[in-house]
């Protein structure tokens, strides 16, 4: 049960957010948005995310409220929309409505991660790494995979409605926020094995990673149906993996909240460390039969992939394609699909000792954007996976101030 204060805050942040969510710059940039995901670029467009929000705050505007875990959960998105609305926007839209996820029970794998060691920069850091306990020595080993089973809570989600027509009334219109799928196989598969093991077991024993590749291909299938029947699919936050997915024919308002009127996105980040052939066996051979369920996809993350675009190329209802620090930029443009958005990741590391080498960092975004228009690429910069920024955000204020500079000049 929400208190009369904590009811009190929730209401004052929605009205603070639907201030932000009124400004006409939403409707400036969601139209250029529209122009680059359907390869109409006006201009290269920009958005961070991943941020390390336990070294953002400068004024007490972060410190949430709430006690109860979903609407503390809620609090805090607004407060960082909000945050970031104010001190480092570059592109990013926010939507006219409050979005609340909806209450989903996943069963998962049926698998628990084992780490040896686990280390963090600080408490309450937003990245941590960890070296896992390989669990699957054998073919037997793949036994131990589950079938996940999902499963909307319905009485919880009609108490989350009546408590949101409450907070919201008169303020701003809400939505229900399903799952946006990931369908990051390796991802998980190194958590179960770590990933020096998921290398060697790649040469020594092919037939059981084929088999753990293929009961997750079937599991992600069978959740895929799952979540078609339950509605369960996000067609509402026009987000994907940190990009905004504006398109004029998705989602389509003739179709509920099914995988065909979705964005997912899928990536092998460790395959940067295979060969083109082990990509196209281990990871696009399965990702074929699982695509073309979704509405558009967007695919790669940390992982390199201007070394095999020949073999991403097979991948289908990709809308836009990953170029992290790791690729040669300039190979990644001339070689990518002509139909797909070029997704840069400028390098993160440039921001970690909280000062500025402003003249590098003009040097490496220039280096993208220039390969883009080298080649005619539609094209977005994305600052993601930002472990720390030495307590300076200040540096990240500044750092979005140079990017759009550079994107607009």
């Amino acid at each position: 049960m929400l208190t009369n204060n904590e009811i009190a805050t929730l209401r004052e942040l929605a009205g603070l957010y639907a201030e932000c969510a009124s400004n006409p710059i939403n409707a400036e940039k969601r139209a250029l948005w529209l122009k680059l995901n359907t390869l109409g670029m006006e201009r290269p467009m920009l958005l961070i995310d991943q941020i390390p929000w336990n070294e953002m705050d400068v004024d007490g505007s972060l410190v949430c409220q709430v006690k109860d875990p979903y609407w503390r959960n809620v609090e805090e998105s607004i407060r960082q929309q909000i945050y970031k609305f104010r001190h480092m926007p570059a592109d990013m839209v926010l939507n006219p409505y409050i979005s609340l996820p909806r209450p989903i029970h996943n069963t998962g794998w049926g698998i628990q991660t084992q780490t040896s060691r686990h280390i963090i920069l600080e408490e309450g850091a937003t990245s941590s790494s960890s070296s896992y306990i390989n669990q699957f020595e054998s073919m037997e080993d793949v036994r131990k995979i589950r079938m996940p089973r999902l499963t909307l809570d319905v009485q919880r989600e009609k108490q989350i409605r009546e408590e949101a027509d409450m907070l919201f009334d008169g303020i701003i219109p809400y939505r229900m926020q399903g799952l946006c799928m990931h369908l990051g196989l390796w991802d998980v598969i190194a958590q179960w094995m770590g990933v020096e093991n998921c290398y060697f077991a790649l040469m020594d024993d092919p037939d059981m990673i084929h088999a753990i590749m293929e009961k997750m291909t079937q599991g992600v299938l069978d959740m895929i149906e799952q979540m078609n029947e339950q509605q369960l699919f996000d067609i509402d936050s026009n987000l994907c993996h940190c990009s905004h997915t504006f398109l004029p024919d998705l989602p389509k308002a003739d179709l509920p909240a099914v995988s065909q009127n979705a964005w997912s996105f899928g990536l092998a980040q460790l395959f940067t460390a295979v060969s083109p052939a082990v990509t196209d066996e281990f990871e696009v051979a399965y990702m074929q039969r699982i695509f073309p369920h979704f509405g558009a996809i967007y695919y790669g993350c940390c992982d390199r992939l201007d070394d095999r675009m020949d073999v991403i190329r097979k991948l289908p209802n990709v809308r836009k394609l990953s170029c992290s620090p790791w690729n040669d930029r300039e190979h990644f443009a001339q070689v990518m699909p002509d139909t797909v958005v070029m997704s840069s990741k400028p390098n993160p590391a440039y921001l970690a000792s909280g000062t500025l080498d402003e003249a590098q960092i003009r040097s490496d975004l220039r280096k993208t954007i220039d390969a883009a228009r080298k080649y005619n690429r539609n094209l977005e910069l994305i600052l993601k996976d930002i472990s720390t920024v030495s307590h300076n955000p200040q540096c990240l204020w500044r750092w979005q101030e140079i990017a759009m500079e550079e994107i607009c000049r």
